[in-house]
Formats: structure tokens, sequence, C-alpha cells
């Protein structure tokens, strides 16, 4: 009897995927595969590789219980050819299949891939998105500038969230201006669910152990839901005791408290386990049962209704080349200090020393500690790029690259965002304690004892006077460096060339 072939990717552990829909389980083989090439095209963390393996298991054991076949390939099966298209070619002559049909990859790179097989598979579109391409197209076509605030009234309009008729609740879009507090450190910080691995993780953790122990980040302990029913109660814990502080809090950063109010649901959406629209609606729930505050819902469902579909929208309308741009010509290799965290700024060293333990930081850790020191130093926009899809347990690029790209970078020229998030130690010192333990003063602005952000800062203002002088957000600035005096001016980029040619020699002791 024929068959169909139904792949599905690590990121698609969703029971209503397109590619399922409309089939007789009793004429379908759904194929699931761990391949090589999908674990190794970066060096990913030992904990994001484990964390993706151990869903993509148990999400086969939850296709079984409802009456899926499933073929399911192991990295150490010996027959593993080591490329999803390798094993597609295996399983569909393995299992008399006559068509093969997948969900619609979220990677130029593996969409290339599918499209290269023979015969070509069915590809049908990842309707999970509130966003077609279609539909960001046609909104992006109207526009000169593409910003997310105007996309996202248009995905609030289209889901109803937070809309009382025609209009945002609480008379404005947003509320960001009322989410940028300081943090206290005797504040109380709810800590994310805790999962014992169970047998299939453990399996998992071992084979991890075993393949790839010598990639970044430690691996244990591992403590990530992995299931369908831990996810979703991971965000009910989240929505019950972050959510209401979330908003107050979510740009603040505290050494020793790797989470604060944040609620790690990105990877547990990336992957599938998370409906994405059904976490918005018990977020808004919260808020209009009165157990969490307008600004908190509202910051929390932006960044998903929002953020996240706009960036999968600039993504895909982009192209595959949008990786490699580098509008402000920056060439600086990736230093050693981003692989193993050894260096003497406090910021830097709590961001990716929680990211080496967790493969996890919060975005303004992401945005505004490591984004902007690779800003600022002029480091390779695309070898960031490959470091943070490596690095974080939620990072797939076609989320992870326009964050980066485009927003920590501005190497595509202000496509994305309209300034680049360049800052100097004061906004550290404003929205962290982390300064108070630092070796560098923040409070000192030139010198091998200053903050090293501080001269950094106006050396990127002045690399690059010609093309902000015309932006209306980094006017001022420019305006502030060519009032300053000569002598002034050449101390500033002095202290920062010293300390470059400090990070050039060694990259760790800085």
């Amino acid at each position: 009897m024929p068959r169909t072939l139904v792949l599905i990717l690590g990121d698609q552990l969703s029971p209503d995927l397109s590619s399922l829909r409309g089939l007789d389980p009793a004429r379908t083989t759904v194929l699931l595969c761990e391949v090589m090439a999908e674990a190794s095209y970066v060096g990913h963390h030992q904990k994001k590789i484990a964390f993706i393996f151990a869903a993509m298991r148990h999400f086969a054991e939850e296709l079984r219980g409802v009456g899926w076949a499933v073929d399911y390939v192991t990295l150490d099966d010996p027959a593993n050819t080591g490329t999803l298209a390798g094993e597609v070619t295996r399983a569909a002559a393995r299992r008399n299949a006559t068509t093969v049909r997948v969900t619609e990859p979220g990677e130029w790179r593996v969409l290339a891939a599918l499209q290269a097989l023979t015969p070509a598979p069915e590809i049908l579109p990842d309707d999970r998105f509130l966003c077609s391409h279609a539909e960001f197209q046609d909104w992006a076509a109207e526009r000169k500038v593409l910003r997310m605030e105007y996309f996202y009234r248009l995905m609030r309009r289209k889901t109803g969230l937070l809309m009382d008729g025609d209009q945002p609740a609480g008379g404005q879009w947003n509320f960001d201006h009322d989410n940028r507090k300081r943090a206290a450190p005797d504040l109380f910080m709810p800590q994310p669910p805790r999962h014992a691995p169970d047998a299939i993780t453990r399996e998992v953790l071992n084979l991890v152990a075993l393949r790839f122990g010598g990639n970044f980040g430690t691996l244990e302990p591992f403590w990530l839901p992995v299931t369908r029913d831990d996810a979703e109660r991971a965000a009910r814990t989240f929505i019950t005791a972050a959510l209401p502080r979330f908003g107050d809090y979510q740009d603040a950063m505290l050494t020793g408290q790797k989470f604060l109010y944040h609620s790690l649901l990105s990877p547990l959406i990336n992957v599938g386990l998370l409906d994405p629209l059904a976490v918005c609606r018990m977020a808004e729930a919260a808020w209009r049962d009165g157990a969490a505050p307008l600004n908190a819902v509202e910051g929390f469902i932006r960044q998903i209704i929002g953020w996240r579909e706009y960036v999968r929208g600039i993504y895909w309308r982009e192209g595959p080349d949008y990786v490699r741009r580098n509008a402000l010509g920056a060439v600086r290799p990736l230093p050693a200090l981003y692989w193993t965290g050894q260096t003497g700024m406090a910021c830097m060293a709590a961001a990716i020393g929680q990211t080496i333990e967790e493969a996890y930081a919060h975005h303004i850790q992401r945005l505004m500690v490591t984004g902007n020191f690779a800003l600022l130093t002029g480091i390779d926009p695309h070898a960031l790029h490959e470091w943070y899809l490596a690095v974080y347990f939620d990072a797939f690029e076609w989320v992870e690259a326009p964050n980066t790209i485009g927003m920590s970078q501005f190497a595509d020229g202000g496509l994305l965002a309209s300034k680049p998030y360049a800052a100097s130690g004061a906004y550290i010192d404003r929205m962290s304690d982390y300064c108070g333990s630092c070796r560098y003063s923040v409070k000192q602005k030139t010198g091998n004892q200053a903050c090293p952000l501080n001269a950094l800062y106006w050396d990127f203002i002045a690399r690059h006077r010609d093309r902000f002088a015309g932006n209306p957000r980094m006017a001022q600035m420019v305006r502030t460096w060519d009032r300053m005096a000569e002598p002034r001016q050449a101390e500033l980029r002095e202290s920062a060339a010293r300390f470059l040619e400090r990070l050039d020699r060694n990259g760790t002791d800085v």
C-alpha cells in the first residue's frame, strides 16, 4: 500500500502541524531523525543539543500514543547518513512511501536542502505563526520604514489581544516606558521549575556527553522541560509566579540572578512544545482577572506576537544573504572571551558565564552586554551571529539572525532598527549591579582602570560620525562628540585603542 512520509524537524514538535493535517495514520509514516549535519553546522551548546533531541524523542512517543506510526532515527544508529536528505531517502524506500510531506523549515539552509530532494517533497506553510510570508510582504510593501511597533499593532488587531474594541487596552499600545526599573537584590525572585531527567532524557544526556562533550557549555545539571505537559506546567508557573513583576524588571540585571522574572518559554515555543497564541491568551487572562498588571502583560505579549513574528518576517523577506550583511564594516575576529567568559569586565563575565552554564541569557544581557561590546569593538557581525546561534537554547536562525544582524549590530544599515544600540558603561550601571564588583571603574572615562565601554563608545561614534550625523536618534551624540576639545577626543580614542590592542593580543586579559 502506498504511504505518505511526513518529515518533522526538531523545531516542529506540534501535534497540529500542517504536514500532519488531513492524513490517514494507517497510510502515513512520521519521520524524525537526529542527524549530525543539523547538530554540528555550528558548535551548539551541549544543553541545546540535549534539549532538542530529548524533546524530539518525547514527541515521538506522544505521536505514537495517538496512533501515528513513527520512524525515529537516533544519532548513533549505525546506518544514519548524517543528513536530513539522506534519512528522508532511506525512510522513503524503507516504508514504500510515494509522497513526502514536510512543514516549511525555519531556515533558508534547510529549505534549500529539502528542495534539492528527488522527488521534491510537498512543502506546506508553517501556520503556527500568526503572520504568513505573503501577509508580511504586503505589510512591508506599503512602507518605506519597517518598524516593529506598527507591525505589532497589526497583530494586536488581528488577534484581538489586549484590545477594547478598536482601541488598545489602557489607551496605549506600548507600556515600555514602565518596564525599565532597576531591580533590588533583596527582591523575591521565583525560580523556574526544574524537571528531573527521565529515562529517555538520560539516554540523550549520555549520547551528548559522548558525542559532543567538547562543545561549548556545561551539560549538567539538566532541568529543562522536554515534554508538552512539562512545558505547559512551566507556562502556568510563569504566569502565576513571575509575570506580575516581569514588566517592571524585564531590562534589569543582577549578579547571581540568572532569570529574575523572565519566562524561559522561548525555547519551548520555538520547538513547538507550546502554542504562542495560547500562551498570550493565558497572559491576557491574568490581566483581565487582576492577577498581573497591564504593563507586564503587554510587554510579554509584545515579545511574542510583535517581535517574534516581526523578525521572522524580516528573515524570510531579506533572503539567505541577510546574515552576511556588514553595513558598518566590522571585521574584528570574535575574541576568545566569548567562549571562556574570562574577563575582568563584570558585565561580560556574568552574561557569558551564565550562558556557559545554562545556554541562556535574557534579552538585555544579549543586546546591551555581549551585543553592545561586539558593536563597540567592531566584531565581525557574521562571527557574532554564529556565536549566538550556537550558544543559546532558543536560537534558530530565523529568530536569531535579525536580532543579531539587525537589532544588535546594525549590520543591515538600519533596516530593522532605527539606531545602533550602543551604550557606555553608564547604561550598565543604571540597569544592573555589575559595576560594583567590576575591576574597572564605571566613573572613569579613560585610562587602564576606566570602564572600557566609556572610551569605546566615543571611539565608535567617531569611527561612524558621518553615517550617524544624519540619524535623528544619533545626531545629538555626534554633536556632543564634535563639541569636545581635540585633546579630549584624542584621549578617548587613545584609551580605546589601548584596550583594543590588549583584546587583539590575547582575547581574554581585558
